[in-house]
């Protein structure tokens, strides 16, 4: 047979190939880190699930930093450590009223201070949960009644309460609701909660650090239960925080805790329109606003 003879050029990509081929063959494919803690983008493949019930607590102008790895909020830090914790999360803007609306409805809707009251209208969380026929409550602590419509009641702020600016909100079944009636027995939760505490309890109000230990008590007394509960029964806490301090370039502390939650840190960059997103890919909802222009959050699923 005759031999073939190869020209330098082509011989030396010959055997560059064949070398890279063998190394590709004979190299261990990359192993996670080892332990609980992993770090991750949003460049996952992993599906979003679809609890039974989503239960978001919203609390007050802290920091990421003067929450995580502070003694003071030790409930807190437990979380953090069991669920997936957000080191690049942060509110969209000042002051308060703007990030809750946002949340809510995927817009600020030009909302640049804590006005009230506000008559808004169009489509948000709770209009899509319900075309899905889904259902939805914003639990308000203080707030003197069902329905209630003033902009301040004791410790109660409507700028803390998004729904209470759209006119339909006190439709059969009502979802404007006081606190004191969220469910005792969680699998009558609707489909997606938010939970509001009060100015007290929200670290809102006091000094740094008898705030951030009350709302630590608060959340922990009237939340850890819920939490328990949907370890076995494919429910979810999202912990988040309106805004910062303005400290931090509204850099803020974002929680998931659940059963279908990866236990991590993600370095996923987060803010209330992709908490939003997620949520409404979980149930198969229209974008709302500027989800539109975001992805959900697919990092941190356990399938």
């Amino acid at each position: 047979m005759k031999a073939i003879r190869l020209c330098p050029l082509t011989r030396t990509f010959w055997f560059a190939s064949i070398y890279l081929l063998l190394i590709a063959v004979s190299s261990p494919a990359s192993a996670a880190p080892a332990g609980d803690v992993v770090k991750g983008g949003n460049d996952s493949i992993n599906k979003i699930p679809r609890p039974d019930h989503v239960v978001i607590v919203v609390e007050e102008n802290k920091s990421y930093t003067q929450i995580i790895g502070n003694a003071a909020a030790p409930y807190i830090n437990a979380l953090a450590n069991d669920g997936a914790l957000f080191t690049q999360s942060f509110g969209v803007t000042h002051p308060s009223q703007p990030n809750y609306l946002a949340l809510f409805s995927g817009t600020t809707h030009g909302i640049i201070d804590d006005r009230c009251p506000l008559s808004l209208s169009g489509d948000n969380l709770a209009t899509e949960l319900i075309r899905k026929s889904l259902s939805f409550a914003i639990y308000s602590e203080s707030m003197p009644s069902a329905g209630y419509t003033g902009c301040v009641s004791g410790h109660y702020f409507r700028k803390h309460n998004p729904l209470a600016n759209w006119s339909w909100r006190n439709t059969a079944p009502p979802m404007n609701l006081p606190f004191d009636m969220f469910p005792s027995d969680y699998s009558q939760l609707p489909t997606v909660s938010i939970v509001v505490p009060n100015q007290l309890n929200d670290m809102h109000d006091g000094a740094p650090p008898p705030s951030i230990i009350r709302g630590d008590r608060w959340l922990k007394e009237n939340l850890g239960s819920y939490v328990k509960w949907a370890a076995t029964h494919n429910s979810l806490l999202i912990l988040t925080w309106d805004e910062d301090d303005n400290s931090s370039d509204n850099h803020i502390p974002t929680i998931f805790v659940g059963p279908m939650v990866k236990r991590g840190i993600y370095e996923t960059r987060v803010l209330h329109y992709h908490v939003l997103r997620t949520i409404i890919d979980m149930y198969e909802l229209r974008p709302l606003g500027e989800t539109i222009k975001v992805n959900s959050i697919k990092d941190i699923w356990t399938q």
